[in-house]
């Protein structure tokens, strides 16, 4: 201080800390002849700096709540005034003499020469510090105090209530609970007016006699009715006397004359009484579900959680979902001087909705969601694959009439079984997670059971018994029988996010079974039910070690293919060999192993094996191959009349 004030031959007459005998001493202000007293502030801290600093009261909160505290034990003549001279448009009014009109900002070089003028400025510079903007026009912000209308947090015991009701709603995730209980039990009285031109106007009146506020139920009840039948701009285009209801006095002086009340309800206030508009009316009170982005804890949750207290004794709310924000792919944030934002109406025009639900779904929302070209592009195709898995079933679902084709359960092979069984999981797994609202493992598991269950296994072994087996044969109507099944609880599952997908594919549907299907929209069934009989566990377990030898056997195929000893894998013949364990799973299976394989022939045979259990070598198969069914198969060209065809095919033409 000595040196910026440049100050020569000063000494140091003592030390101390600021809590060792400085509180209560008097200053001199520097403008006026008045004395102040020292405070003990602990919201100065070593990195701000130190020492005995000016406050304002009326321009700060910590100023603000420093003096209240200090009022609230001190005497009559001890209590310090909050004083903001400051008026709306930022100029001092007339409790500053000098500088009255004067605007804050332009009137510090006046002030700066005042205090020269009169001998009490010891020195000045200039320092750079933080100082609060507004975000929209980056003006620098006064704050004032000034009187508002609050609700009290004790009275009634709101705070106590609200705290209540918290731990009776779901938060989703379970953190949002810690969140808004902090906030509730922290936060000081609500003040509901603001001072902005247009709004809902808060029905008060002032009388010009004694100044006392007039609000009372009589009042409000008639404000609303003429709001009711005029309009919200009742108010601002009526004076006080005509507003008010005729013989209106003040109950302290009598008085007739009044003044209207230039605040209005804070925004926050109007979308936390929301939902006595909303839901009420239609008996939807208490809502299922409130859901916002995560600011809202502080916004809308918080408002409508105080509102509902106050009226209802509830929360207005028995669940809470709160996510988070859209970001760019590198996980900044958009904005249109970036040249990043993603618009949704763009994605819907390039892409199509269904994409856009997609990418919502596929998100957890729990952490800010990214997007971007790239990301979309990753979806189509999952998106693709789901689709054209719904496509493959339909196709082949063209001759089936599940009335009076289906095949019971007991007479279904085991692959068929194992498909159902799969099913049996996928299902209730998607229920669970629309329940807790778990959108993105909904995406993940209808997308795995569309690329690993179906598409690569169940689908890829079925095609030569849909294609190639007679059209009635029980094997075939089997498997259209599953593929119905799956077919109809896929439609379901997806329909809350593939919503036009869902409902395409339920018309297909319709419109190939015969009588059509039992509702005309997929958006008016319920969810697919599992069926006890399709959880099959020893099953399962059987079919994971079958797997497990068919994708060995598959990576020996691609080998085999890379080294140009076969092209397609119906080229193939592959022989097994076993040790004693492998030996023993697999032979029950032998004759179906060629179509678990995807290959023309399989020799099975008991011997050394690696630690897997099997040992693997493939062949070109040296039999002929029929144009039918693209197997490669001894009995091609036995019989005269069809030398092109299988023993197989022969019988399912015939």
């Amino acid at each position: 201080m000595a040196k910026e004030c440049k100050l020569e031959g000063y000494r140091v007459v003592g030390v101390k800390k600021g809590g060792e005998g400085f509180e209560g001493l008097e200053t001199q202000r520097p403008l006026t002849t008045g004395l102040s007293p020292i405070l003990l502030g602990d919201f100065v801290t070593l990195e701000q700096g130190t020492g005995c600093v000016h406050i304002a009261p009326g321009h700060g909160m910590e100023d603000y709540i420093l003096v209240l505290n200090h009022n609230a034990s001190a005497s009559v003549g001890e209590k310090l005034e909050i004083l903001a001279p400051v008026d709306n448009g930022g100029r001092f009014t007339d409790v500053v003499k000098e500088f009255s009109g004067q605007h804050v900002f332009k009137a510090n070089p006046k002030i700066v020469e005042f205090l020269q003028a009169n001998g009490r400025l010891l020195g000045h510079g200039s320092l750079n510090h933080s100082y609060p903007h507004c975000w929209r026009c980056k003006s620098p912000v006064i704050f004032r105090a000034t009187e508002q209308w609050f609700v009290s947090m004790e009275t009634n015991d709101l705070r106590k209530e609200a705290l209540a009701e918290i731990e009776r709603v779901q938060w989703i995730p379970a953190y949002g609970r810690d969140r808004i209980n902090g906030m509730i039990q922290n936060r000081p009285d609500w003040c509901l007016s603001r001072q902005r031109v247009w709004g809902v106007p808060i029905p008060g009146f002032t009388c010009m006699g004694c100044r006392t506020v007039v609000a009372d139920p009589t009042i409000i009840e008639h404000i609303a009715g003429l709001m009711e039948s005029k309009g919200a701009d009742v108010w601002f285009e009526r004076s006080a006397a005509e507003l008010l209801p005729a013989g209106t006095a003040c109950t302290k002086c009598g008085g007739t004359v009044f003044e209207k009340e230039r605040d209005i309800l804070d925004v926050w206030f109007e979308s936390g009484v929301s939902f006595a508009a909303v839901l009420k009316p239609r008996k939807w009170w208490p809502a299922d579900l409130y859901l916002e982005g995560s600011d809202q804890h502080r916004g809308w949750f918080h408002s409508a959680l105080l509102a509902g207290v106050t009226t209802d004794r509830r929360a207005p709310y028995k669940a809470v979902l709160t996510h988070g924000f859209v970001l760019d792919g590198q996980g900044k944030k958009m904005s249109k001087s970036a040249g990043n934002v993603v618009a949704p109406q763009d994605v819907i025009k390039q892409s199509g909705a269904e994409i856009l639900r997609l990418w919502v779904s596929a998100q957890d929302y729990r952490d800010d969601l990214r997007i971007s070209p790239e990301i979309l592009t990753h979806l189509i195709e999952a998106y693709r694959k789901i689709r054209n898995t719904c496509r493959f079933l339909l196709s082949n679902l063209y001759d089936f009439d599940p009335a009076k084709d289906r095949i019971p359960y007991e007479q279904l092979p085991e692959l068929d079984r194992w498909a159902l069984h799969r099913l049996s999981e996928l299902i209730p797994r998607v229920r669970e997670s629309y329940d807790d609202c778990e959108f993105h493992t909904i995406f993940h598991a209808l997308n795995n059971f569309c690329s690993v269950d179906l598409s690569s296994v169940y689908l890829d072994i079925l095609k030569d018994r849909l294609y190639t087996f007679r059209t009635d044969s029980p094997l075939r109507r089997g498997s259209q029988t599953v593929l119905f099944e799956i077919m109809m609880a896929m439609t379901k599952l997806m329909a809350p996010i593939l919503s036009f997908t869902a409902e395409e594919i339920w018309r297909v549907v319709s419109a190939q079974v015969p009588g059509g299907l039992d509702t005309q929209s997929v958006h008016l069934a319920s969810f697919p039910e599992v069926d006890s009989k399709w959880r099959d566990a020893e099953l399962a377990a059987r079919w994971e070690t079958l797997l497990n030898y068919r994708s060995q056997v598959q990576g020996v195929l691609e080998a085999s293919r890379r080294d140009k000893v076969i092209g397609s894998s119906l080229e193939a013949h592959v022989q097994l060999e076993a040790d004693a364990r492998a030996h023993q799973f697999l032979k029950p299976y032998e004759k179906d192993l060629g179509t678990i394989f995807i290959v023309s022939k399989v020799t099975l045979s008991q011997g050394a094996a690696d630690q897997a259990g099997i040992q693997v070598s493939v062949d070109k198969s040296s039999a002929g191959k029929c144009e039918r069914c693209w197997n490669y198969r001894e009995a091609v060209g036995a019989d005269a009349e069809h030398p092109t065809l299988c023993d197989r095919c022969l019988e399912a033409i015939r």
